[in-house]
């Protein structure tokens, strides 16, 4: 398709505003899938508010509280859950039938669940990935995106942060990454750690998987290594994140073809969007929402300034809260 040029807008607000108050669950619950998975579901805010769904990143993650907070609890019925075998969702850490399109089943099965018929859907990072997938998929049942450092999950994305170009940014953290591999394997480092995080010893797996989540913990954040949350640190968080991560990305995102999200980008054309993109995001680089925005006119690109890639930054917060109050009115 023919693609435009994109027009960011680029955040320079001297009032930045902040994550919306706390707020706990009204309802909770596994929803069985037809599989050994069950999916472990939380629904905030408003009962009979906007629904909105909200996706964690990864792929491997979970949701936490701080996720609830980027929308106003006041006007949005909230939807989370923790992707298979990430998070309270069972069984732990396990890669069986656990691909995008088994995930994409599960958001609909929830969506049916809940009696939505369309809803926002907001996700950053992988969660940018699913969401986009899941909205080229079933488009009538989107009625906005609120995207965070858009990721398409490309060779080339894949390639610059797991082999030859963040390693340049971040020279000591990549250092400690490629510490587990033996010198002759570093040619392929997602094949690599693959093999250890798919191992029958846990003792292999825990080792593998400190290294590579830390790796992303490291730079995360325009801060670098010393802004790393604690959770990149917790053993059995780490396992199921980066043995879940990297079996999707050893697999190229179980997508039919490279490229598949921007080759599949009409279906959004009636679909309203927000991309929210650190300039200086190490983890998904500015490209990808570049890209994204210049086939998919409906979207606004904010780009902050002094931004990485973390949810947390307060540039970042800023834009996405500002998103998701203007997707109140689609």
């Amino acid at each position: 398709m023919e693609r435009s040029t994109p027009t960011p807008t680029v955040s320079t607000a001297t009032h930045r505003r902040g994550l919306f108050a706390d707020n706990e669950p009204f309802a909770s619950g596994w929803l069985p899938t037809d599989s050994a998975h069950e999916i472990y579901y939380e629904e905030c805010g408003k009962p009979d508010g906007k629904p909105c769904l909200i996706l964690h990143g990864g792929p491997g993650g979970a949701i936490n509280p701080t996720m609830r907070r980027f929308f106003d609890p006041s006007k949005w019925r909230m939807a989370l859950f923790d992707q298979r075998g990430c998070g309270k969702s069972r069984p732990n850490a396990s890669l069986e039938e656990n691909t995008t399109w088994t995930l994409i089943a599960d958001i609909e099965r929830l969506r049916e669940h809940l009696g939505v018929e369309k809803w926002c859907v907001f996700g950053g990072s992988w969660g940018s990935t699913l969401a986009l997938a899941y909205a080229i998929k079933h488009p009538e049942r989107v009625e906005s995106l609120v995207l965070r450092g858009v990721f398409l999950l490309t060779a080339r994305e894949l390639a610059w942060f797991y082999q030859d170009g963040a390693c340049m940014l971040f020279p000591d953290a990549w250092q400690r990454f490629c510490a587990p591999i033996p010198e002759a394997e570093r040619g392929d480092m997602i094949g690599a750690y693959h093999k250890r995080l798919t191992h029958p010893d846990r003792r292999v797996q825990a080792q593998a998987a400190a290294a590579w989540s830390q790796w992303e913990g490291d730079t995360i954040s325009i801060r670098g290594p010393e802004a790393r949350p604690s959770k990149f640190n917790e053993v059995d968080f780490a396992i199921a994140f980066a043995r879940i991560e990297c079996h999707f990305f050893a697999n190229h995102g179980f997508f039919p073809e490279e490229g598949w999200i921007l080759n599949s980008a009409a279906v959004l054309q009636d679909i309203p969007g927000w991309i929210v993109q650190g300039r200086f995001d190490v983890v998904t680089p500015l490209e990808a929402a570049w890209k994204l925005k210049g086939v998919w006119p409906r979207a606004r690109l904010d780009v902050v300034w002094d931004a990485g890639h973390a949810s947390t930054e307060p540039g970042i917060v800023d834009a996405l809260v500002r998103a998701t109050d203007q997707a109140l009115s689609v």
